[in-house]
């Protein structure tokens, strides 16, 4: 298939590792033009370096801190600067820390909505004017499966992320009259260092080791295994892409099967 994504114009948050560095690869792969942003300037340099090398198609780092309002202006002013224009926007940000709800501040709240909540609003608020002259207008937020089935001492990702997807999904119904589609991707526990973190957290508190609780997530899925960042990367370039142009409020788990609803 055809995903129509060559010289498409992609701004991918939070992108120097994990999902979002996975999904600007795949983007990078389907021709489009990519942006990604990372807090770490070393680090997204270098990740835009390795995409570049490996499908030949520029991609431009940028600097920015998406819990800064001015930086997510100037963030997105540069790429529309550099390519003339915004097509699609990626909304990501690395997952607020684990803890149980009586171990965590009102402090690490308000961070942890900065980080998750009003990244995604400020970087779609920031967006709309450009993606309304686009052609093929698209905004995906990454988010977590956790928003089915909320997931043990993730209490911030778990309530959070719920306010994310009533974002999109709210977002799908207002705007899909000027065709600019909300989608969203619940990733399951895929290999990431996000991942890896999370469960030498857990094994730490259960007094395990880092083998042990991989092998036990594991065991949850249908499939025995983690999923790998690519897999959930080709599902979020085809949600962006002008080949899912009927696809909006969408809210799609890419997890294996590990979630046991039927909705």
């Amino acid at each position: 298939m055809n995903l129509q994504l060559e010289n498409r114009i992609a701004l991918v948050a939070g992108a120097s590792q994990g999902l979002g560095y996975a999904t600007a690869l795949q983007l990078s792969r389907e021709r489009a033009l990519v942006a990604i942003c990372s807090r770490d300037e070393a680090h997204v340099t270098a990740a835009a370096d390795a995409i570049t090398s490996e499908t030949g198609c520029p991609v431009l780092p940028l600097h920015a801190d998406v819990t800064v309002k001015e930086d997510i202006d100037q963030l997105v002013e540069r790429v529309v600067e550099e390519y003339g224009g915004l097509d699609i926007l990626v909304t990501n940000a690395g997952g607020p820390p684990a803890g149980s709800f009586e171990e965590l501040s009102e402090t690490q709240w308000r961070e942890a909505i900065d980080l998750t909540l009003l990244s995604a609003v400020r970087l779609i608020r920031a967006s709309l004017p450009h993606l309304r002259l686009s052609t093929a207008p698209a905004v995906l937020t990454i988010t977590s499966i956790a928003v089915k089935q909320p997931i043990a001492n993730l209490v911030l990702s778990n309530s959070i992320r719920m306010a994310v997807i009533g974002l999109t999904k709210t977002l799908a119904l207002e705007l899909g009259s000027e065709g600019i589609r909300f989608n969203s991707v619940l990733p399951g526990w895929t290999e990431t260092e996000r991942v890896h973190d999370l469960l030498a957290n857990r094994a730490l508190r259960s007094d395990t080791t880092l083998e042990e609780e991989f092998a036990k997530q594991a065991a949850q899925s249908p499939f025995k295994r983690l999923a790998t960042p690519e897999e959930f990367a080709n599902v979020a370039a085809f949600l962006c892409s002008p080949a899912a142009s009927y696809l909006t409020g969408v809210m799609l788990p890419v997890d294996g099967g590990t979630y046991a609803g039927v909705f």
